[in-house]
C-alpha cells in the first residue's frame, strides 16, 4: 500500500523529515525496539571461547596478525570506523554505496542508521553483562587504537562485539536501499567488524558473534512498522541520489 502511495511523488511531496524521537545517551537515539524487543544474545550465542581452546588459540593467532597493519591505511580506516557519532559514522559506507548520507540530502536514512545503531548495539548486552569477556589488549598488553576510550573499554564486555552488529545491521539495510552495491555493501560491513580486531579491542570470536547479533536485530526490525515505513522512504532517498 506504501508503496502505492508514494511511488510516482516526488521528495518535495512525501513527509518532509522523519519523526523526531529522543537520544537515550548523548548522540545515541533510540532505536525502533523497545528492551523485550531486542534479540537476546545470551540465548542466541554459544558462550566466548575458553582460554586454551582451539577456538581461543584462532582468536590469539587473529590478533597477533593484526599487529602488522598498525601504521598502514588499514589501521587508519580501523580507527575511524571505531567512531559511532554521526555525522561522521554516515560516511563509513559512502564508497561502498556510491553516495553521501546525510541530514540534509538523505534525512530518512540518516535517521534509519542513527536508531538502528541502538537496535543492534543493544541486542549484545545480555551476553555482554553474563560474560564480561576481557579484551584482547587487557591480556596482550598491546596498545588500542582508540587509547581515550581505553578505561571505558576495561569496563565494557568484549562478547560479542557492538560496532561489529552496528556495522553488519547496517550493512544489511543499505543492501536493501542499494540492492545494486550489495557485493561493496557486504564486503564493507565485514571490514567495519575487522577493524575491530585491527584495533586490538575484540577477539576474532567477538566479532563473528558480533555479525550474528547484527542480522538477528534486521529480522527483527522487519517485524516493526515504523522501521519498515522509514526503510521505504530511504529507498526512494537513494532512488533520487543514482
Amino acid at each position: 500500500m506504501f508503496l502505492a502511495l508514494v511511488g510516482c511523488t516526488t521528495p518535495s511531496r512525501q513527509q518532509a523529515a522523519p519523526t523526531v524521537v529522543p537520544e537515550i545517551h548523548p548522540g545515541i537515539l533510540t532505536g525502533y525496539l523497545n528492551a523485550e524487543e531486542h534479540p537476546n544474545s545470551l540465548e542466541l550465542l554459544l558462550p566466548p571461547p575458553a582460554e586454551g581452546s582451539a577456538a581461543f588459540a584462532r582468536d590469539m593467532e587473529a590478533s597477533k596478525a593484526s599487529f602488522a597493519l598498525r601504521g598502514t591505511k588499514r589501521w587508519d580506516q580501523a580507527i575511524q570506523d571505531a567512531d559511532l557519532i554521526f555525522p561522521a559514522a554516515a560516511d563509513a559506507f559512502t564508497d561502498a554505496i556510491g553516495f553521501q548520507i546525510s541530514e540534509d540530502e538523505t534525512p530518512f536514512l540518516y535517521q534509519l542508521l542513527r536508531r538502528t545503531l541502538a537496535d543492534a548495539g543493544l541486542s549484545t548486552y545480555t551476553a555482554k553483562k553474563h560474560y564480561q569477556r576481557p579484551r584482547p589488549f587487557m591480556s596482550n598488553g598491546q596498545p588500542i587504537g582508540t587509547p581515550d576510550e581505553e578505561e571505558a573499554l576495561r569496563n565494557d564486555g568484549s562478547y560479542p562485539s557492538g560496532h561489529t552488529a552496528i556495522g553488519w545491521a547496517w550493512a544489511l539495510i543499505l543492501t536493501e536501499v542499494v540492492p545494486e552495491k550489495t557485493d561493496a555493501i557486504l564486503q564493507r560491513g565485514y571490514e567495519f567488524g575487522q577493524s575491530r580486531v585491527i584495533c586490538n579491542v575484540h577477539w576474532q570470536s567477538d566479532v563473528d558473534a558480533g555479525r550474528i547479533m547484527g542480522a538477528a536485530a534486521v529480522a527483527r526490525l522487519h517485524a516493526n512498522k515504523d522501521f519498515l515505513s522509514d526503510l521505504e522512504r530511504a529507498k526512494q532517498e537513494a532512488i533520487q541520489k543514482r
